[in-house]
């Protein structure tokens, strides 16, 4: 469905590189996520994809139409969701979906079973300005719009991003749903926990892809112990274990640091002996098993967690 070779794209007469000499493919009916944080290149990748951006270089390809070439065919068959609401805001929602569909030469009626578990949820505020919607009914009047056409691909660039948990859920819920219907969707988010919901999955960051697996299959390539640390002065344990022999990676999760070490035979009570030796207390240390936030952070071999939890 989605064939991508060596694409580079630069801003800045070159000195910012987006993305650098991307390779991916996406198979019909998958739900497939690119995982990565802001500036990672997913909005870049998506904008070239939709025909709204040109690659300097390589070639990317929606069921064999090219993403440059073919702009005219790929804009047909693609439903876009950008990051960012872009639906005009002194139109109500009914307008908005009423003009989506004369784009495309159908009707809201031809398509109605295709949106109507979206649609209905927000049919009593018809008649709103789409400016005046919340946060999660803007994000179901996006996609509404951008199934309206009934595409054959979903590119969905952060749908989640500032919409409350239940929203966030019941969208995911919805992308199930259209995958039976047999559309293919393309979806980028920077929640780890979303990873999980996807057939396969994609890591970027610096505009380069890290790893393309299922999700489990990615935990599963994880070959280090994995723990969870907590001590009273969380900002003096990060600093220590920073100096940890062998260190391999320590970032903040939440309530905890999550650590690894290059030493693959390292035991809890290494860690903590080493703590009090630091003068540390209150120390809670546990094994645990990885997500695909610490395999994110094994790949990318950075020291902070760029999710907020």
């Amino acid at each position: 469905m989605v064939k991508v070779e060596n694409l580079t794209k630069t801003y800045d007469k070159g000195s910012i590189k987006a993305l650098k000499n991307i390779n991916l493919s996406v198979e019909k009916g998958e739900l497939f996520g690119l995982i990565g944080p802001d500036g990672a290149g997913k909005t870049s990748l998506f904008r070239i994809l939709t025909s709204l951006l040109i690659p300097d270089s390589g070639t990317a390809q929606i069921m064999n139409y090219d993403c440059v070439k073919d702009y005219k065919e790929i804009r047909k068959i693609t439903g876009y969701m950008p990051g960012k609401f872009s639906l005009y805001q002194d139109l109500s929602v009914e307008e908005n979906l009423t003009f989506f569909a004369s784009v495309f030469g159908t009707s809201v009626e031809e398509n109605y079973y295709l949106i109507k578990d979206i649609y209905t949820q927000i049919e009593p505020f018809k008649k709103r300005l789409a400016g005046k919607l919340s946060g999660g009914m803007k994000q179901k009047l996006a996609l509404s719009c951008a199934l309206i056409h009934k595409p054959e691909i979903l590119i969905l660039d952060e749908p989640t991003t500032g919409v409350d948990a239940v929203s966030r859920k019941e969208f995911w819920d919805m992308l199930k749903k259209l995958k039976k219907e047999g559309i293919t969707i393309l979806v980028s988010t920077p929640y780890m926990d979303e990873a999980s919901l996807c057939d396969r999955i994609a890591l970027i960051q610096n505009g380069e892809i890290l790893s393309v697996n299922e999700p489990q299959n990615i935990i599963n390539q994880f070959n280090r112990k994995l723990f969870a640390i907590r001590a009273s002065n969380m900002y003096q344990l990060m600093q220590d274990l920073k100096r940890f022999e062998n260190l391999n990676t320590v970032f903040l999760f939440g309530q905890f640091v999550h650590f690894t070490s290059n030493n693959r035979e390292i035991l809890e009570s290494d860690i903590y002996s080493f703590l009090e030796l630091n003068n540390h207390s209150d120390i809670f240390i546990q094994e645990i098993e990885p997500t695909i936030e610490d395999c994110f952070m094994e790949f990318a071999k950075v020291e902070n967690s760029f999710e907020k939890h």
